[in-house]
């Protein structure tokens, strides 16, 4: 059965948001999908590079979490955190144990957005302070709190925040004032730019949040011990480290299983917040903190939804899927092998600035030819000859000029190697178009 793409997108448009973006010239209606693969309504197969955003982390369609969605969606759907419930403590229990935060406690959200929020709270209530260090073009989410940590122009709808934001250097390697330094060099310039900045504060800063690989910013990410070079200055004046793993954790990076790990000489983060990929597309997000801060807050609190038990079976049996059968190394290896695919296209191509990325998470910066301008143009041709030829990807980065590839942890060699081919035909497609004028 097929359906009238046009006339839903017409129904979309006058009842939804003028600001809740769309991908596509004719934007896709996705209806279904298996594995690495989904189907739009009107029958067409894509391989899908972009997984809804780096959340259907498995695989579509895994028949361990169906059934135990199912299953548990015929026992109770929902009771909320009033009640005692299993499956949210025997979550609890693996990931603390997981996060490497010692007498780690665990607070389940919705989504990536209120674990960030939630983590702000807690790190300003403990330390009594609203101001909160954040890293130039990162993103932390849509709500009022995590726009004002977002250094991202695209994503910052308001400049009011009831938090007093500053921003230091660090997240982009190949970019800004710093990116000509080896990455010795560069590591000490950020930390003195970071002792710098703190010397422009009140005092008694709460947090540094960070994502440890900048995810709409277009997969940028520091040299590993940065981080670590920053936690030593944070722990001298008390301040915390909130890790944002929304994008990173679970093993998506290959070479670790949190991205705070490829940091981890001072130690682990004070906070960590995680979401998208533990629900394999369940609305499942969360925070670990250590108890003296999580147990901070001085009133009530509960979560309606957070810490549902269908999200938490689908969760535990996600998890569980994904640490038996190695999905991590199987990011490694295979994301190994598609960014080599990738770097050996780029090196033909005036269009593609840089391939970078580690594991399943793959950001491809895209430019004028000729140039060092960074070309959103490019990226959306890039974007819609992918999807002629069968295959999906997301976009992002600085001036929106980056691809996004994240996909599901369960991908094939073969299906790198057909998605690099669909890929690269796209990419010098594309080039060939901008040429051409």
């Amino acid at each position: 059965m097929t359906h009238d793409t046009g006339s839903l997108h017409a129904r979309h448009r006058a009842v939804m948001p003028s600001w809740l973006s769309l991908y596509y010239e004719r934007p896709l209606e996705l209806t279904h999908g298996e594995g690495r693969h989904v189907w739009d309504a009107e029958g067409n197969r894509y391989l899908d590079f972009f997984g809804g955003i780096l959340t259907t982390m498995t695989a579509h369609a895994l028949p361990e979490v169906t059934k135990a969605v199912t299953e548990q969606a015929g026992r109770i759907l929902h009771t909320s955190t009033l009640y005692l419930s299993r499956p949210m403590v025997e979550l609890a229990e693996r990931i603390a144990t997981l996060s490497g935060i010692p007498d780690a406690r665990v607070f389940f959200t919705t989504s990536g957005t209120e674990a960030n929020d939630a983590a702000l709270l807690l790190a300003t209530t403990h330390r009594r302070s609203n101001q909160v260090l954040a890293m130039r073009n990162s993103y932390h989410g849509r709500s009022f709190s995590t726009v004002g940590v977002t250094g991202n122009q695209s994503w910052s709808p308001t400049s009011l925040s009831p938090l007093q934001t500053l921003y230091v250097h660090g997240g982009v390697r190949s970019r800004g004032p710093y990116a000509d330094l080896g990455d010795v060099e560069y590591i000490a310039a950020c930390v003195a730019d970071l002792e710098d900045m703190l010397q422009q504060t009140a005092g008694g800063v709460a947090a540094l949040i960070a994502e440890p690989v900048q995810g709409v910013g277009g997969f940028t990410a520091p040299p590993d011990g940065l981080y670590a070079a920053f936690r030593e200055v944070l722990a001298r004046e008390g301040i915390l480290w909130i890790s944002d793993e929304v994008q990173t954790g679970w093993g998506r990076t290959g070479d670790h299983f949190w991205g705070w790990q490829a940091h981890a000489g001072n130690g682990p983060p004070d906070l960590l917040t995680f979401a998208k990929g533990i629900g394999n597309g369940m609305s499942l997000g969360g925070v670990v903190a250590r108890a003296e801060v999580m147990d901070c807050l001085p009133a009530n609190s509960i979560s309606t939804f957070g810490g549902s038990p269908i999200t938490m079976a689908a969760g535990l049996a996600n998890l569980g899927y994904l640490l038996e059968h190695d999905l991590q190394g199987n990011a490694r290896r295979v994301g190994g092998l598609l960014i080599e695919r990738l770097r050996a296209v780029a090196a033909g191509l005036d269009v593609v600035r840089e391939v970078r990325g580690r594991g399943l998470m793959i950001g491809v910066e895209l430019v004028r030819p000729g140039t060092d301008e960074p070309s959103p143009e490019a990226a959306t041709l890039v974007l819609e000859a992918a999807r002629d030829r069968g295959l999906l990807v997301g976009k992002g980065g600085w001036g929106g000029a980056s691809l996004r590839i994240a996909p599901p942890l369960t991908l094939t060699v073969a299906e790198a190697e057909h998605g690099a081919e669909l890929l690269a035909d796209a990419l010098r497609w594309t080039q060939q178009q901008l040429v051409a004028g």
